[in-house]
């Protein structure tokens, strides 16, 4: 019984956190982006970044 409980605190704990992340190439995704050290970016999130944040296309005009 006591791993079910913590199974699922982890659980509940991971979609809490999943929740709370920014939409890609929101204006809150930017800042995030930018304190975040280019290091630690996806191919992925540099061409987001780059799209979004410098060029300042719209995240829904894909």
């Amino acid at each position: 019984m006591k791993k079910f409980l913590i199974l699922a605190t982890a659980i509940s704990a991971l979609v809490a956190m999943t929740g709370c992340e920014p939409k890609r190439g929101s204006e809150a995704w930017c800042k995030k982006m930018d304190e975040m050290p280019k290091g630690k970016w996806t191919l992925e999130d540099a061409g987001d970044y780059t799209k979004y944040c410098v060029l300042n296309q719209k995240p829904d005009e894909e």
